[in-house]
Order: C-alpha cells, then sequence, then structure tokens
C-alpha cells in the first residue's frame, strides 16, 4: 500500500505496520454518520478490490427536523444530561434508545441483526454495513447515548428554575466497533491479526475524536454475553466520548494526583511495579505488557493490562510493537477468560465479560500523573452462578467479594503455560 492513499488526517497517522497492512475507507451513511472501513485483507489493502461506499437505505438526515401529527416542524432533539447535586455526576438521558433494535436474549425485537453486512442481491435491508464483507468497521451509533447537534449550544440550563439542578445537551459521541463480519463469532476466537485491526481502530478514532470540541474522556469499551445485558450479538465494542470525566475517572484522578503531591510518583505505574515485585498475581505477559489480578479486586474474574513504557497516556501513542503486544495479550486474555470456568468438559464457556479501557482525560490538568491501562472484569463467579449487586454495592458502592485476588491468579495459573514473547 503506497503512502499516497494511506488515510491520514490531521490528528492520525498510521504508523509502518497499518501504513502497509491496514486500509480505512471513510464514506458516510445515508442519514449523515460517518462510517470507516479498516481492512486487513490485501486485496483491499492495495487497492485491488474497493469497498461499496452508497448507504441504499433511504433514511433522512438524522439533523433534519421531523413533522409532527399537526404538520409542524420539530427539530431534532439533542439527549439531555442532568447533574446529581448530590454526587456531583452527570446522567445523561436518551430515550430514542428506547427504540434500537434488539436481537440477543429473550427480549429481542428484531430479527435482522444490523452489524451484519448487507446480503448478497438484496436490494435494501435495514443493517448499518453498505457492503456484503468487511474486516472490521467503525459507524456513529445509530441511538446514540449522547450526540453532537450542529448550532445547538452546551449552554447550562435550570429545571423548574431551580439553579440546584443543572442541564446540559449530552454533548458526547457514541460509535460502534464490529470486529469480524461472522454474525456468530467470538471475540476469543479471532486471529491475532484481526484483532491488531481492531487495535488499530481503537488508536485511529481516540487520535481523531480527540480533536473534537467538548469531548473531554474516550473510552473504548467492549460487553460481551447476554448476561452482561447486551442487546446485539454480533461480536463488537463501543466507543464512548463523554463531555465530562466520567465517575470511575474522576475518582481514580482524585488518587492518582493525591498520590503525586504525596509522593512525586505515578501511581498506576507505582502498582504496576508492586505487582511485578509480588509475582504472585501476574497472570501473563509479554515485552511490552503485564496482565495481573489487582491486590484488591472486587469482581470474581478481574484482570487489569498495563503497558510496560512509562508515560503512555492513551491507545494511539502506543507505538507499533505495542499495538502488536496488545493484540497478543488481549486475545491471550479472552482464550483464558473463557477456560476460567470448568464446565465439567473441558471445553470451559464463552464468559460474560466488560472490556475497559482507561485513557487519560483529554484536557484535565491531572491527565500528565495517569497511565493508559485496561480493566477487563467477569460477574460470573462460578460456572453456574453469578454475582448480583445487592444492597451493599449497589445501593452504597461497598464491595464485598466473593473471593480474592490470589485465588483468581492461581486459577489462571492452572490453565498451564503460555508461550508469549517476553
Amino acid at each position: 500500500m503506497s503512502d499516497d492513499i494511506a488515510y491520514q488526517s490531521a490528528q492520525y497517522k498510521p504508523a509502518e505496520y497499518a501504513a502497509k497492512h491496514i486500509r480505512i475507507t471513510p464514506t458516510t451513511l445515508a442519514d449523515g454518520r460517518d462510517f470507516f472501513y479498516l481492512d486487513d485483507d490485501p486485496a483491499y489493502v492495495t487497492g485491488q478490490r474497493t469497498r461499496e461506499l452508497t448507504d441504499p437505505r433511504p433514511l433522512t438526515d438524522r439533523f433534519a427536523p421531523h413533522v409532527d401529527a399537526e404538520g409542524h416542524q420539530i427539530p431534532i432533539q439533542a439527549p439531555q444530561m442532568r447533574r446529581d447535586p448530590l454526587t456531583g455526576e452527570w446522567i445523561p438521558m436518551a430515550t430514542a434508545r428506547m427504540n434500537r433494535p434488539i436481537t440477543a436474549g429473550p427480549g429481542a425485537t428484531a430479527s435482522g441483526n444490523p452489524l451484519a453486512a448487507r446480503k448478497p442481491g438484496d436490494p435494501y435491508q435495514d443493517g448499518e454495513v453498505p457492503d456484503t464483507d468487511y474486516n472490521v468497521v467503525v459507524f456513529e451509533n445509530r441511538f446514540p447515548s449522547m450526540m453532537q447537534v450542529p448550532g445547538v449550544p452546551t449552554q447550562t440550563q435550570h429545571i423548574d428554575g431551580k439553579d440546584i439542578w443543572e442541564q446540559q445537551i449530552a454533548n458526547g459521541r457514541c460509535e460502534v466497533v464490529c470486529f469480524d463480519p461472522k454474525e456468530d463469532a467470538l471475540p476469543a476466537d479471532l486471529p491475532v491479526e484481526r484483532i491488531r485491526t481492531v487495535v488499530e481502530a481503537w488508536a485511529f478514532r481516540t487520535a481523531e475524536i480527540s480533536a473534537l470540541d467538548g469531548i473531554e474522556q474516550i473510552f473504548p469499551f467492549e460487553n460481551h454475553g447476554q448476561e452482561i445485558g447486551v442487546s446485539l450479538a454480533h461480536p463488537h465494542g463501543q466507543i464512548y466520548c463523554y463531555p465530562f470525566v466520567a465517575p470511575k475517572m474522576e475518582t481514580e484522578l482524585q488518587h492518582t494526583e493525591e498520590y503525586y503531591a504525596r509522593t512525586g510518583g505515578n501511581l498506576l505505574k507505582d502498582i504496576l511495579q508492586s505487582e511485578l515485585d509480588a509475582n504472585e498475581r501476574i497472570v501473563f505477559r509479554n515485552h511490552d505488557w503485564v496482565a495481573y489480578v489487582p491486590a484488591a479486586a472486587r469482581w470474581p474474574l478481574e484482570v487489569h493490562v498495563a503497558p510496560v513504557r512509562d508515560g503512555v497516556l492513551s491507545i494511539d501513542q502506543l507505538n507499533d510493537d505495542e499495538r502488536w503486544g496488545l493484540a497478543q495479550i488481549y486475545s491471550t486474555l479472552l482464550k483464558r477468560g473463557n477456560a476460567f470456568f470448568d464446565t465439567g468438559d473441558g471445553k470451559g464457556m464463552d464468559l460474560p465479560y466488560i472490556s475497559a479501557w482507561h485513557q487519560a482525560p483529554l484536557h484535565d490538568q491531572r491527565r500528565d500523573h495517569y497511565r493508559l491501562n485496561l480493566q477487563f472484569f467477569s460477574f460470573r463467579r462460578s460456572p453456574n452462578k453469578i454475582k448480583y449487586l445487592a444492597g451493599s454495592e449497589s445501593g452504597m458502592g461497598a464491595w464485598i467479594s466473593d473471593t480474592t485476588p490470589e485465588k483468581i491468579a492461581a486459577r489462571f495459573h492452572e490453565l498451564g503455560p503460555i508461550d508469549l514473547d517476553v
């Protein structure tokens, strides 16, 4: 792939591997949403084959006003968010998500899969991908929890005329990342090369979204499994771009900043070093990454993954070797997660999990004392039981663990040695 056809922008510049082996093709869906193909198939990388760019669906522009029953034009209503004065947290309220299609679980409302490729010969289907095949795609969510609407100011309003209740538009952005065209594929079964393309998608979108006005935190994550509550079973993740610093990140920033003021050190760096020194809860590692069960793990299965190199604040700051190392260690984590619980047949299970990327916020002055990390967890606590968040956890945020971090790590160790480049 020659440099003149590699996708670049002022924010995203592909490093050597991506420039030669991943082709990014942008287009726009019928309602105006951004859409990107990320191809690792050599035929598309070289330009021998090209992707379908036209979305044939008769969708209206997502920002266009709609006409009510009396014929009046009603402007687009952006999702709103309100601040809880007791905690200081912003709560987005996106009523349009009630109409999103659900294909997984007993509450399924749609027979088609909107994340699947278009069926060959089908002139129209209400799917998000214009082509009949793809490798990895990224696009703006059709039913977003947060959305930036052109021309709508982000001024603070007050509910019921009371200063105590603040309201703003939820001026963020939500994107979907589809990992593979196969509707029944499991992320754990994808080849490392495909996960490497997913890693590039995270880096690409982090770099580009960082330049958008009003975005404070970029959060790539993956919900997997019916028990987690996923509405679409297709292998995919999401990227939430908050117009605020999310509550968990705010708590972490408070502690990393206090630690820096007290010791002059980086808390996340010192946590990693303490785990390396103890060497009891390290579950696997390679040259650039370490996966460990944190000493204060709260979930029945919890693993954190951190880069070895200092100073990495976000995924787009990773170099080529680190992105390959991440693809390798993430693939290993998913496979070992599926093998964690013994169901009696030696095959393990399709583990329900949440995979959450913690990146430094974009504009907060405390960002330099943070450090990129992945927090991976499951609330399954045995082959046939899950951990319910009841009174103490949900009502008071006071966690009660059903196991110990050492037992979690020991179970990973029981799964046998791993051949990773260290």
